[in-house]
């Protein structure tokens, strides 16, 4: 089986496929935007969950400003870059702060996580609002600062077939795998955790 995959913020690929770009399989990082694909009724069947993640605060190497916590995230000399609200992680960042009674202000709201991420690894900022995994991911380009408050804002992330698809059999196959015990394990190992 060869995947060809297009990355984008949830709500782009939501668009996208809102507006017919052809695809087969539809993995979002919340909830919100499989329902505007499955409200309209694009997607066949009825969506699975197939991994969960929580923001992590991602710092340069060193931790220059010094980010212990989500209210350090508070101070006005601190550069924090989020994702646009209506963009999975800025809708869980809009969650955690308002869960700890916090107001940030950030110097930058981003179209994507990898967005928030490359101000960090180039400096522009001192801290991003990101998920476990990403963090992980860049391993060596940021540094990981946890926070208990990101448990107000698990995001559960959804996949399902294409009412359109192309290739409704490989499609299915393909969750098939990302759900099943090898997917899982690449998943567990990427840092993501369990639906």
């Amino acid at each position: 089986m060869k995947v060809t995959f297009n990355f984008a913020g949830s709500s782009d690929l939501a668009t996208q496929i809102q507006q017919g770009a052809p695809a087969d399989v539809f993995a979002s990082a919340d909830t919100k935007n499989m329902d505007k694909v499955t409200a309209e009724k694009l997607i066949a069947g009825t969506p699975v969950l197939f991994a969960s993640n929580t923001l992590e605060i991602a710092v340069p190497p060193g931790n220059p400003a010094k980010i212990t916590g989500l209210k350090d995230l508070t101070n006005p000399a601190v550069k924090l870059v989020v994702c646009a609200p209506a963009v999975p992680c800025g809708s869980a960042a809009d969650k955690v702060e308002a869960a700890a009674g916090l107001t940030l202000t950030p110097v930058s709201e981003e179209q994507s996580v990898t967005d928030v991420l490359g101000k960090v690894t180039t400096g522009q900022a001192d801290a991003g609002l990101v998920y476990v995994t990403d963090v992980q991911g860049a391993a060596g380009k940021v540094e990981g600062v946890t926070f208990p408050e990101s448990s107000a804002a698990v995001n559960k992330y959804p996949i399902g077939a294409l009412a359109a698809a192309k290739n409704g059999t490989l499609a299915t196959d393909f969750i098939a795998l990302v759900t099943g015990a090898d997917g899982q394990k690449v998943l567990a190992d990427a840092g993501f955790a369990k639906p």
